[in-house]
């Protein structure tokens, strides 16, 4: 079991950029691909990017594709989400989670562990 700890997220005007990070501790980090989603509030969780466990091959939800950028460092067990453009619509809790996969994909069933979830807030 991997615990996963997201942080960075914060208040930013439209058009401009945060960078959200996740801390896994545990062994098992490398082993497998890893992902983000967010929540609306009154919304279901929904799928944002994902990465392959050894950082290849992302995935990207329609609505982020050009502005987001995933990545992972496996030497630091750590989990990035570099998010730029940002847009009152991305405001949201974002979530990071491990899948049970080698590579990443966007169904919520394939992600066994997640974190508690940093608040992304942007103004328009």
């Amino acid at each position: 079991q991997v615990h996963l700890v997201e942080s960075g997220g914060g208040l930013v005007q439209a058009g401009g950029s945060l960078r959200l990070s996740c801390a896994a501790s545990g062994r098992t980090f490398s082993n497998y691909a890893m992902g983000w989603f967010r929540q609306a509030p009154g919304k279901e969780r929904e799928f944002v990017a994902a990465i392959s466990r050894l950082g290849l091959t992302p995935v990207y939800a329609d609505s982020v594709k050009g502005r987001f950028t995933i990545s992972r460092d496996n030497t630091e067990n750590t989990l990035a989400l570099q998010m730029n453009s940002l847009k009152p619509e991305d405001t949201a809790v974002y979530y990071c989670a491990q899948s049970t996969r080698v590579i990443g994909t966007p169904s919520r069933a394939d992600y066994m562990s997640w974190g508690q979830g940093t608040q992304v807030t942007v103004s328009s």
